[in-house]
């Protein structure tokens, strides 16, 4: 369903299924537990296998958004469906969540960051 790993202090979830309401809370769960285990403030959603999301799957988005940004932590999705992306653009996700191409295009704007 996913996978778990941890890169610069951002925690990296390569979601491996569609994201409706049976997974969700599955998801949910295991990221906040592993934020929270590790001390990690960022996510990086990898989207690469995801072929579908419903409002579940936004849902779960803002809910991390919320917990990410409460502790000074920001989202990022990288590798986006075409499929996703008239879902993206109409839920109002891209004014709070950072989208980006590939992993290497976040590191380096967090790096460039870090610098200024």
């Amino acid at each position: 369903m996913m996978q778990l790993d941890v890169l610069d202090k951002n925690l990296i979830v390569k979601i491996k299924c569609d994201i409706d309401h049976h997974v969700t809370d599955k998801i949910k769960e295991k990221i906040e537990r592993k934020l929270e285990l590790l001390n990690l403030k960022n996510i990086i959603f990898d989207f690469e296998r995801v072929d579908f999301m419903d409002s579940s799957g936004i849902g779960m988005l803002i809910g991390r958004y919320k917990f990410v940004d409460k502790i000074g932590g920001k989202i990022y999705v990288i590798n986006l469906n075409p499929n996703l992306k008239p879902i993206i653009e109409m839920s109002g996700l891209k004014k709070i969540i950072n989208f980006d191409c590939d992993l290497e295009s976040v590191l380096k704007s967090q790096r460039k960051s870090k610098a200024e």
